[in-house]
């Protein structure tokens, strides 16, 4: 098994094209992560000037405890991102020149969402030779696939994430998918896959080991 030091990570990026992606698809990663010391950048693509922005600002801050946070909330229109797509790499590129990431967190490109797939495509025309795993959002859509890679999350700390998201999207509150259950269920199923309770998994489109004696 092949692990990442916390200590070792210093900076972080983490994307979402709109408010919550990132705490459904990383939040226990990140509240696994997050220390002291540590710098965060966060973009997210859509839901600027409204109470979405808000509750993300409020979210991540309580998902990056301890960590040097930064969050960038854009205005582009939810569902319209290809039509944006200048916009949203000038955002990246923009980010990218303010940072040099040991680890990024970003959508999958296998996500059926057009705006995640979007951002997902747009990560390695601004980050090349980053790590980038990519988080899984549940929809009903039906796109999970098998993943590549995956995060134990200790049991607090997956109930922790849970209480998170229904603590600071009230928004989302009314939404079928947006419960408990949902959320435990497919980290109780990651984890079984990893040999662990609870997990987030992620895809790894490519991966370099610098192997050192």
């Amino acid at each position: 098994m092949i692990g990442l030091v916390p200590e070792r990570l210093e900076r972080i990026v983490v994307l979402g094209a709109h408010c919550d992606d990132i705490a459904i698809g990383a939040g226990g990663t990140l509240l696994t992560l997050s220390r002291p010391g540590l710098r965060v950048d966060a973009l997210v693509l859509s839901g600027g000037g409204t109470e979405r922005e808000d509750e993300e600002r409020a979210a991540l801050a309580a998902f990056c405890p301890g960590a040097d946070l930064g969050v960038t909330v854009l205005k582009l229109p939810d569902g319209r991102l290809p039509a944006h797509w200048d916009e949203a790499k000038n955002a990246l590129e923009e980010l990218r020149a303010r940072t040099d990431p040991d680890l990024i967190l970003a959508p999958r490109t296998g996500d059926a969402h057009q705006d995640h797939r979007g951002l997902a495509e747009l990560v390695t025309t601004a980050f090349r030779g980053h790590l980038t795993l990519g988080y899984e959002i549940v929809k009903w859509d039906g796109d999970l696939t098998t993943p590549s890679a995956y995060v134990p999350l200790r049991d607090e700390l997956a109930e922790k994430k849970v209480e998170l998201l229904q603590q600071h999207y009230a928004s989302q509150r009314h939404r079928p998918w947006y419960d408990r259950e949902a959320f435990l269920g497919l980290a109780r199923i990651r984890g079984i896959e990893c040999q662990a309770r609870y997990a987030e998994a992620f895809h790894v489109r490519k991966l370099c080991l610098r192997l050192e004696g």
